[in-house]
């Protein structure tokens, strides 16, 4: 099991329009990747721009299909114009 925290920082005023988008994203990867565990999207209640995603994938080759995916690529770029920065990724290993 490989595990993955992603902090992404938001522009202020665009939280919105960055949600919607990453919903759509969440969507197509619990539809689409059989080796994904887990895809969310939470909000920190310390700092409203900050959020985190919790990812769990069954293997390195379950990780490597979501990176390589077109909707990974596509809705990204899309999720970059609301984006304060680039994202920070942890990768865990399950025990």
């Amino acid at each position: 099991m490989i595990g993955i925290v992603a902090t992404l920082k938001v522009q202020d005023g665009k939280h919105a329009e960055f949600e919607g988008v990453f919903k759509q994203l969440m969507a197509k990867v619990r539809a689409n990747e059989p080796g994904n565990v887990a895809y969310q999207l939470c909000k920190s209640r310390a700092d409203a721009n900050t959020y985190k995603v919790l990812e769990l994938y069954n293997d390195q080759a379950a990780l490597d299909a979501h990176r390589a995916s077109d909707h990974f690529r596509s809705l990204g770029r899309e999720m970059g114009a609301y984006m304060d920065g680039r994202a920070e990724v942890e990768t865990l290993d399950g025990v």
